[in-house]
């Protein structure tokens, strides 16, 4: 008789575990660095624009050389004390705040210059300019720290810090034809005006990494791969907190003894055409144009140098000073820049103007290397009123070499070429090694 009884049913396979979903990397944060460029772009753009139109205003208001180098120490007194505020405001009420206030205080006071048609006038303008153009460097530094992870930080740094350069070319180039076929009123109303259409895509488009909705799991991975913060802390930042350690000095000593040189340039150099080889704006646009275009280039390559090597196994201390000094010494051409024709000149004053910006680029990453990122903009904020301090006096100094005699330009550049050597041994002194500070 046969079993009824039904075969066994074997049990189901079990279901393999699904996969984890992939996240794909978006990159936000090169977003967030063009925002920066741009942002910067126009700082230096409206920072440029006095100094272009000085032929012009010289007829219009008779200024000596010591007067227009007064004017501009007014603008670099109001942009140190404006550099103090701002790094404490961004560490306080966020880099997003921070840089919407500056922008919008620089671009008002920016238009502003249109109204007035007195020496007296331009002062009350530049302090407005300055006060309000302390935000940016604070800010923008600060964002950096939280969007790139060490590794990118000193590319990053570079490349929006190439905004000054890029800023430096288009003012030459578009300046002079506003002025002389608008009136040089217009100049500033634009870029006034430039300044409020980037504050409407800041606001919508800026947040933290963790916040922002744009970046993704695999991104913000990245973002925040260097090791744990142990110096970070909480409670309330000081500043004396931050100025006890020496390491907070090497950079502040390095952006008063270098910030100046880069000053002059933006300040000086058409009249430096003018006074030297007879060349006017509308005859030098070209070559201001293309020492800022040598900048521009060299500048991001040489931001790129330190964060390669760290890549290539070099320890960070190792990258950022050999970097550093190889940028010092390939200012000390401009001693000679006196005594060579025009385009010879142009690419002394171009190398050492990208040197400038490749140091300066690579001495605002040792601020993120060595400190906490909630002390980033405060350091930032002072480092860069020193570099203003230096500013201030070095407009008038070179404003009385130059009354005083034709070799004044000689002993300026003289002095400049240096400049770099002696601030890398400071530098060096206070921060041999770029160790985390608690805090």
């Amino acid at each position: 008789m046969k079993s009824t009884t039904p075969p066994p049913i074997a049990p189901p396979e079990p279901t393999p575990p699904l996969a984890p979903a992939v996240s794909t990397l978006t990159n936000y944060r090169w977003i967030i660095c063009a925002l920066l460029f741009f942002a910067t772009s126009i700082n230096y753009i409206d920072r440029q624009i006095l100094s272009l139109l000085k032929p012009i205003l010289d007829e219009q208001l008779g200024w000596t050389n010591e007067q227009f180098g007064m004017v501009n120490s007014v603008f670099q007194a109001s942009y140190g004390l404006s550099l103090f505020f701002f790094g404490w405001f961004v560490d306080k009420y966020s880099t997003k705040v921070g840089y919407a206030v500056s922008i919008a205080a620089w671009s008002v006071a920016a238009i502003g210059h249109a109204f007035v048609n007195s020496i007296g006038g331009f002062f009350g303008m530049r302090i407005a300019l300055g006060l309000g153009e302390g935000g940016n460097f604070p800010s923008a530094i600060k964002a950096t720290a939280q969007w790139f992870p060490q590794k990118e930080r000193a590319l990053a740094t570079s490349l929006f810090n190439s905004g000054a350069n890029v800023g430096a070319i288009v003012a030459p180039a578009i300046v002079p034809p506003i002025a002389y076929s608008l009136g040089w009123h217009w100049a500033f109303v634009f870029a006034g005006v430039a300044g409020f259409a980037w504050l409407l895509l800041w606001w919508p488009l800026f947040d933290t990494p963790e916040r922002s909705r744009r970046v993704s799991p695999a991104e913000l991975l990245l973002i925040e791969s260097d090791a744990p913060d142990p110096s970070e802390g909480t409670g309330k930042l000081k500043w004396g907190s931050v100025l006890r350690h020496r390491q907070a000095w090497s950079f502040i000593v390095g952006k008063f003894l270098t910030d100046p040189v880069w000053w002059f340039f933006l300040t000086w150099l058409p009249d430096f055409f003018k006074k030297t080889r007879g060349l006017d704006i509308k005859n030098s646009w070209v070559l201001l144009v293309s020492i800022y275009a040598i900048v521009t280039v060299l500048s991001i390559f040489g931001g790129w140098v330190s964060g390669f090597l760290v890549s290539q196994g070099w320890n960070v201390t190792r990258a950022r000073k050999t970097s550093m000094f190889v940028f010092a010494l390939m200012v000390i051409p401009l001693a000679f820049v006196k005594n060579v024709g025009d385009w010879p000149a142009v690419f002394i004053i171009g190398l050492a103007g990208a040197a400038h910006q490749a140091w300066s680029a690579t001495l605002y990453t040792t601020v993120s290397d060595m400190f906490p990122k909630r002390a980033v903009a405060t350091l930032t904020g002072i480092g860069g009123a020193a570099g203003s301090i230096g500013g201030i006096g070095f407009p008038i100094i070179v404003g009385k070499v130059l009354d005083a005699g034709p070799g004044g330009y000689a002993l300026v550049f003289g002095f400049c070429s240096l400049a770099y050597v002696v601030a890398f041994v400071v530098h060096h002194l206070l921060a041999p090694r770029f160790d985390r500070v608690s805090i």
